[in-house]
């Protein structure tokens, strides 16, 4: 049973790149964009700590609930919008089968 989803990601060129991401295998969107080798940093590894993977979401996908250290830190960060969110907490899952994101700028 395939287990993967296509999304699309807009790199700060305003580029789209169609990827396949596994829902298989625990990874966020954050972990996607790095394994494409598209300019996403994660320097805190994906705990909520830094913001160099924030992106906007673009398509009309409802995510779970932003946690209280992810809003934390999108306080602190530069560039935020009403629908920004860190890639590091987005999960990649079979309900985002389509989602669009762009990434923030740097």
């Amino acid at each position: 049973m395939n287990q993967d989803i296509s999304i699309t990601v807009i790199d700060r060129e305003g580029k789209s790149h169609e990827l396949i991401a596994p829902t298989d295998m625990a990874m966020n969107l954050m972990e996607v964009c790095k394994a494409y080798e598209l300019p996403v940093e994660g320097t805190c590894g994906g705990m909520a700590m830094c913001a160099s993977c924030q992106c906007y979401l673009v398509s009309d996908h409802d995510l779970p609930e932003k946690s209280d250290d992810e809003e934390a830190m999108l306080s602190e960060a530069f560039y935020v919008k009403e629908n920004s969110r860190l890639g590091c907490q987005i999960h990649m899952s079979k309900a985002l089968e389509g989602l669009t994101v762009e990434l923030a700028p740097e």
